[in-house]
């Protein structure tokens, strides 16, 4: 009997956190096993902001967005939560690729802890917070993802 392990497809994938005032941004290596922050977008117009986020979209060859949806903490979507989605649902169709959505309730405070940690204050480095936070809901993304595609090996007879 031999075990033959299922193929582990690469992906490109983009995390963002999306805000009033700034877009955090993170992205993968090909193997899908860690995300990094990649740079916070100023939110000005709409137009603006697709744009900055499709020159990453190209440059990194990216297959699939990972939004946070900031649900509130009883599991509700709130007004946050759905001005999310609509924006979600423009950027989706201005760049032609499929959203899904993590729940990145806390993502925000963990991303200043982070800063706490590393002697950082997080008042002059809200940028930086948005990325941290885009990328600990990318990892998220990418966790879930392994997770799935680590379906228990195929036992093959000869």
């Amino acid at each position: 009997m031999i075990f033959q392990e299922q193929p582990k497809p690469f992906v490109s994938a983009l995390g963002l956190d999306v805000g009033r005032k700034r877009i955090g941004v993170a992205g993968c290596d090909r193997t899908g096993l860690i995300a990094t922050g990649i740079t916070t977008v100023e939110r000005t117009s709409f137009e603006r902001d697709v744009e900055q986020i499709r020159q990453i979209v190209n440059e990194r060859q990216v297959q699939v967005l990972a939004i946070g949806l900031p649900y509130s903490m009883d599991g509700s979507l709130g007004f946050q939560a759905r001005q999310v989605q609509k924006f979600a649902t423009r950027l989706a169709k201005a760049l032609k690729l499929p959203v899904e959505y993590v729940d990145e309730r806390l993502t925000s405070f963990q991303a200043e802890q982070l800063l706490i940690a590393e002697n950082l204050s997080p008042s002059r480095n809200k940028g930086l917070i948005d990325r941290k936070a885009a990328s600990l809901i990318l990892q998220q993304w990418l966790d879930a993802r392994r997770a799935n595609l680590q379906k228990p090996a195929v036992a093959t007879e000869y």
